[in-house]
């Protein structure tokens, strides 16, 4: 349900707001983005409640990753928010690693100015943490520092930064429809990403580690989401 959710709902939503909104319903379709998050979210309480304090964390560190991109403002494409949404999959699961991702994009985007762009990176951000969080589960990915910088330079580069620049191309009047057109985009964008893929290793190197204890603490001692 959550992997139907997240690669055929919200990328359905996506698309509908790009053809029958003309990209100028991003607000609509930035919330049904977090309506669809949530559902598969809450699924993973099965048949208890959530408790005040699970929400808080996954809130808590929502906060962090805006609070982390509004702080680095003045350095273009160098943000911890792919770090932190990563470290907040492997530590409390795919789902919660998607709801981290698409909070911290929308609600950073007060800051940083709301746009069609907006959904993009909503679901860019996500979806990076939601396969961190599968990948974990399986065994693919290891809480150690090597593992979660090796996945986090390459997922940003490759999944954040191949989808913004097709945000790009499909968004903007100017960008030709073509191959001829889309070629320039993504070569364009390969400086800002990989800043963008640096910054997100420079960030897990520097503060996986600690978090990652510090919430396997927190997590061990109140009964929270189980990863």
């Amino acid at each position: 349900m959550a992997c139907f959710m997240i690669l055929v709902v919200i990328a359905l939503i996506i698309y509908l707001g790009i053809t029958l909104g003309n990209d100028r319903k991003y607000y609509i379709v930035s919330l049904g983005i977090i309506a669809c998050t949530m559902l598969p979210f809450f699924m993973v309480f099965e048949d208890r409640k959530p408790q005040a304090r699970e929400l808080i964390i996954i809130a808590v560190l929502s906060a962090i990753g805006v609070a982390g991109r509004a702080a680095f403002f003045m350095l273009p494409q160098f943000k911890p928010v792919v770090a932190i949404v990563i470290i907040s999959a492997v530590c409390f699961g795919a789902e919660a690693g998607f709801l981290v991702g698409a909070m911290t994009g929308f609600v950073s985007n007060f800051f940083f100015a709301q746009g069609p762009w907006t959904p993009w990176q909503m679901f860019s951000f996500g979806i990076i943490g939601f396969i961190a969080g599968i990948l974990f589960k399986k065994g693919k990915l290891q809480k150690r520092k090597i593992s979660l910088c090796i996945y986090g330079g390459l997922s940003t580069f490759f999944i954040y930064g191949f989808l913004l620049d097709t945000a790009t191309w499909l968004i903007f009047p100017y960008s030709n429809m073509t191959l001829e057109g889309i070629i320039p985009i993504y070569l364009s964008g390969i400086p800002f990403n990989i800043v963008h893929a640096i910054a997100t290793v420079f960030f897990l190197a520097v503060i996986s580690k600690p978090m990652i204890e510090k919430l396997d603490r927190i997590k061990e001692k109140y009964g929270l989401i189980e990863s």
